[in-house]
């Protein structure tokens, strides 16, 4: 059974600007077990990044209580000393958008300076160092200063130097907004590679839930300082409640694009009554069952696949499709609550006319 890890409950954050009070988190309580990937999602101004800085206490909340692996480090107010605070940071690494790496050395040296007040021996720093840059992939660029590093390479040192001192949570703050999606993907399969390798627990902030899709099992949905939907991956994605959460997914699964698309084409546009034009959702075992052969041998009602798509998440199919259902009018209400009863969410985007 896993433990948690990072507790935060009832965190508000409040700063006071000239004459104005700005809430920037209110009120908001997550709970992250050891070895989560954790997403938390939101766009600018949403108050992610303003949490995930209680974790280490960079930010002090104005209320609420942090619990980091099983103490208390704030409750209202600070209840560790300066020195427990720092050994704790210690434990927690930080890897930020512009990499913050240090021109003027090397990627060595750049790992290196993490471990400036390490209880190691400088044979056994030299030799953390050479593992750290050959587990992120950078052996060979040991030697070269960040001028001569690509975005990614840049990244791969700052993700090795925020291992150095063998944290137990890893902070990634928007750390690949600044890359191409092909780095991206990269660096998002090295932090994935190092959870699974290491135990580590990563806590992503983004405002991107593709980057969230692709390796979180659990995500926070952030807006105007408050948490507005909580759960694993899976949950949020197969039935997402709130308009922001639709949003962000309409965007991660292409689905969004591709509707404007259907919408314009002829077809949809001349679409004639009794035809509907429907999206279709579905997760789990209601994607093992041929379920649109079955209404057209029960109903005789045919499908038109206008759009598809399909992922894996958590090892569970889930996947959503834009048809037109076209039959009898009597049938295709049938059909319509066939799908249903099979586990199918069915919206009618249009009517025929």
């Amino acid at each position: 059974m896993s433990k948690t890890m990072i507790q935060l409950d009832n965190i508000g954050i409040r700063f006071q600007q000239k004459h104005q009070t700005i809430d920037a988190v209110k009120d908001v309580s997550i709970a992250i077990e050891a070895g989560d990937i954790y997403g938390i999602v939101g766009y600018s101004g949403a108050g992610k990044s303003t949490l995930v800085r209680t974790i280490n206490l960079l930010q002090q909340p104005t209320s609420g209580k942090i619990t980091i692996d099983g103490e208390v480090i704030f409750d209202g107010k600070q209840t560790i000393s300066s020195a427990e605070l720092r050994q704790k940071r210690r434990d927690i690494g930080m890897i930020f958008q512009h990499f913050n790496l240090m021109s003027q050395m090397t990627a060595w040296q750049n790992v290196a300076f993490a471990l400036k007040h390490s209880d190691l021996s400088i044979e056994e720093q030299d030799k953390k160092v050479d593992e750290l840059l050959e587990l992120v992939g950078l052996s060979d660029r040991a030697d070269n200063y960040p001028a001569q590093l690509s975005g990614g390479q840049k990244q791969r040192v700052a993700i090795a130097r925020a291992l150095a001192n063998d944290p137990k949570i890893l902070i990634s703050d928007e750390s690949t907004s600044a890359l191409d999606p092909k780095t991206t993907q990269q660096i998002l399969e090295l932090l994935q590679e190092i959870n699974q390798r290491l135990g580590v627990t990563i806590v992503l902030i983004t405002h991107e839930m593709q980057i969230v899709k692709d390796i979180a099992n659990r995500v926070a949905v952030m807006q105007d300082g408050e948490l507005l939907e909580e759960g694993s991956v899976l949950e949020i994605f197969s039935h997402p409640r709130e308009a922001l959460t639709k949003e962000f997914i309409a965007v991660a699964t292409g689905i969004g694009e591709a509707l404007s698309k259907i919408e314009d084409q002829p077809l949809v546009q001349g679409l004639t009554a009794p035809d509907v034009l429907v999206q279709l959702k579905y997760a789990g075992t209601s994607t093992d069952q041929p379920v649109l052969n079955s209404i057209y041998r029960d109903f005789g009602v045919s499908t038109n696949i206008l759009y598809g798509n399909l992922e894996i998440l958590e090892g569970t199919p889930v996947g959503e499709m834009v048809a037109i259902l076209s039959g009898q009018d009597q049938k295709v209400s049938q059909a319509k609550e066939a799908l249903k009863e099979a586990g199918v969410e069915v919206t009618v985007l249009k009517e025929g006319k």
